[in-house]
């Protein structure tokens, strides 16, 4: 009876092996036209009835060494079906009770439950039978299953015997020729994959799983020894972009950032969809200093994550298991990652901005802004996050007034203070953390910081306004806008004394408000000098240098409204102070909107020198 019942399951094992693996080759033969759903969908179905084979097989005969390798292929199958579509759970419960069959087939005494020595005794006391490549098929899924997990520690103890399999396998399984009528046989049902090409993909995956954590780890020439190995093996064109990538991040890690960029570079000529070695790229340049290739990194990158997701080529008897599941350590994902499209569009209009492509530059801001308008989640999944859209509308606003196109920048700041102005409190109080309760700080301290933000937005729209006016040459209007700011920012108090302790304490938000008192001070008392209001002018200057020391503009008009009012040995040393403080600043941290506008009357420092050598006898005395 048993014989019969065994019969009849192997005749529905064989029959829907073959639909199985007819579907498969399909599949295979035109995978361009097969979406992932319809992917998603078949394979659902062919998992489903091979639970249905395995509940018949094992439920319904005890476990008999005559027919173990046909039963262990349909647990093969299964299993590797599971782990493709991710229910790595159900696999390895599957797995855990093939082995016990395995044990009962055997009549071996129960083995030990640490995994390595598990297997190493299973596969000794299988040694002779005919099922023992079936069981090494069982092991190759183990492999799979623990680096999907990752689970490296466990691999790494029994790696020998892993990366061995290959050799034995192909070693039992002999020639083409006996292959082939393996597959003809009547009582041995297929393999949906051959075990050799999902033992390639298994080492390669390994490699840089192992890869990225040694080098999370600081181990940067064991990774890179790892991953060397792997460029060798036979494995789809984005493993082995990703064995590139991986080694580029190990040679910058060992400072050597010329190599690294020809690894990446190697990374992106193997899988053009490798983004991941293009944005590591950008960041070598970032920290060589080369801000026009670091421009050009960042276009492409661009370029490249607005492309539509290309699906994973075709690969001959490896298309069912994809590498992504079993690639999915956090170390691995770090390395991997890049920003988002818009991310890198906003650090790409910045750099343009900052580094004389202004025109590139707000075009880059206009279509960001086009971008976050046609997208009403705009911001919520960005990686890292953008700014708030009034600061970004800002940020363009400044590009735009360094490009003398002070209307379009006008036009911006209104939007800006037309959201905000209503929101504005009437007066900021902030106190030192100590002084409430840490529940209290919590809830007020988020309350007042976006207070703070609306009120700093409205301040830098209307500084933004006061510099388009002095571009205008309305100095009337300019002076108007500047002393808006000006009297918004007087709103914000400090609840004791010790300003500039409290500066430290708050972070950069009280930065930011420093810097916009100096740069509107400054632009009002340069507006007051263009009217020989030089009394007032001189005020202004004074106090927007106590605000913002590095205020260049500040400092040159405070020499020049000096010399204007007689007093020239105060302005050459005025004028010598700033070339002094200048000459160490940067203005590559600062937001766009908190520079000093490039617009507007300026002063020529050569004619300055050259009126301080005049002036030099009347020093020296």
């Amino acid at each position: 009876m048993c014989q019969y019942w065994w019969s009849f399951t192997l005749c529905t094992v064989v029959t829907f092996q073959f639909a199985f693996t007819f579907l498969f080759q399909q599949q295979e033969r035109g995978a361009e036209a097969v979406s992932h759903n319809q992917n998603q969908t078949h394979q659902r179905w062919c998992l489903s009835e091979f639970h249905k084979l395995s509940r018949k097989i094992q439920g319904g005969i005890p476990p008999l060494v005559d027919h173990a390798q046909s039963e262990l292929t349909v647990v093969y199958n299964t299993c590797l079906c599971s782990a493709a579509l991710s229910q790595l759970s159900e696999a390895e419960l599957l797995l855990s009770q093939a082995t016990e069959r395995v044990i009962q087939m055997t009549g071996d005494d129960p083995i030990s439950s640490d995994p390595p020595a598990f297997w190493r005794t299973l596969l000794k006391s299988v040694g002779n039978t005919t099922f023992n490549s079936s069981v090494q098929h069982l092991l190759c899924l183990q492999w799979a299953l623990w680096l999907a997990k990752c689970q490296l520690k466990t691999i790494q103890e029994f790696q020998d015997e892993l990366f061995s399999l290959s050799e034995t396998l192909s070693t039992e399984l002999g020639d083409d020729k006996r292959s082939s009528e393996r597959g003809k046989s009547s009582d041995i049902p297929l393999l949906v994959m051959d075990p050799r090409r999902l033992i390639e993909l298994l080492q390669t995956c390994t490699f840089i799983a192992q890869g990225a954590e040694r080098l999370s780890e600081g181990q940067s020439s064991e990774a890179l020894s790892g991953l060397q190995k792997a460029s060798s093996l036979p494995a789809p064109r984005m493993l082995l972009a990703y064995t590139h990538h991986l080694s580029g991040c190990c040679l910058a890690s060992m400072s050597c950032p010329q190599m690294a960029l020809q690894c990446y570079r190697k990374a992106v000529e193997t899988d053009s969809r490798c983004v991941c070695a293009l944005y590591q790229s950008l960041l070598i340049y970032r920290e060589l200093g080369n801000t026009q290739a670091e421009i050009q990194a960042l276009r492409l990158l661009h370029s490249s994550l607005l492309l539509p997701s290309a699906t994973e080529p075709p690969l001959a008897g490896a298309a069912l298991l994809s590498p992504s599941v079993l690639l999915c350590s956090q170390s691995l994902n770090r390395l991997l990652s890049v920003p988002s499209a818009l991310s890198v569009l906003h650090s790409l209009a910045q750099k343009c901005v900052l580094y004389g492509r202004v025109s590139e530059g707000v075009e880059y801001y206009l279509d960001l802004l086009a971008a976050l308008h046609s997208d009403d989640q705009h911001g919520v999944h960005e990686d890292p996050p953008l700014p708030r859209l009034p600061e970004l509308y800002l940020e363009a606003g400044a590009a735009l007034l360094t490009a003398r196109r002070p209307a379009d920048c006008m036009a911006l700041c209104d939007e800006v203070v037309g959201t905000t102005l209503e929101l504005l409190p009437e007066k900021l109080v902030l106190e030192e953390p100590e002084e409430t309760s840490e529940i209290e700080t919590g809830a007020v301290g988020a309350e007042g910081e976006d207070r703070m933000r609306m009120l700093l937005w409205t301040g830098a729209a209307y500084l933004l306004q006061g510099h388009c006016h002095t571009h205008l040459r309305d100095w009337k209007q300019a002076v108007t806008h500047y002393t808006r700011c000006i009297n918004l920012l007087v709103k914000v108090h400090f609840k004791k004394k010790g300003d500039a302790d409290m500066v430290g304490k708050q972070g950069t938000n009280l930065c930011i408000l420093q810097r916009l008192k100096g740069l509107s001070l400054a632009g009002r008392g340069i507006s007051f000098s263009q009217t020989d209001q030089l009394r007032e002018a001189l005020r202004d200057l004074h106090l927007s240098l106590q605000a913002a020391p590095d205020c260049v503009g500040a400092g040159l008009w405070c020499g020049e409204v000096l010399w204007r009012l007689g007093r020239r040995q105060e302005a050459a040393a005025c004028w010598e102070k700033t070339w002094s403080f200048t000459a160490q600043s940067s203005v590559e941290g600062l937001r766009l909107y908190l520079q000093e506008p490039q617009t507007g009357p300026l002063l020529d420092s050569t004619e300055l020198q050259h009126r301080i050598q005049e002036l030099g006898p009347t020093l020296s005395a």
